[in-house]
């Protein structure tokens, strides 16, 4: 099972969410409204997302989706 990870650091009103270890070749893409792709620098893939200026409650929370799968439920 995915274990999936969530940082709330309200000083500097920052949300971090992992599915996967953080790297340390990673990289960052601005998705817009504050919201940032978090992906491994080698592999392309996301691990991860950030979302600025973040208030518990914050609608910009509700429209990020992440869909996990593994190639036995895609059977």
């Amino acid at each position: 099972m995915a274990q999936v990870k969530v940082f709330y650091e309200p000083e500097t009103e920052l949300l971090t969410v992992f599915w996967q270890p953080p790297r340390k070749e990673q990289i960052s893409t601005e998705l817009g409204d504050g919201v940032i792709l978090i992906k491994d620098s080698l592999t392309g893939e996301p691990i991860g997302v950030e979302i600025l200026s973040y208030h518990p409650g914050d609608d910009r929370f509700d429209s990020v989706s992440v869909e996990m799968s593994s190639l036995s439920s895609v059977e």
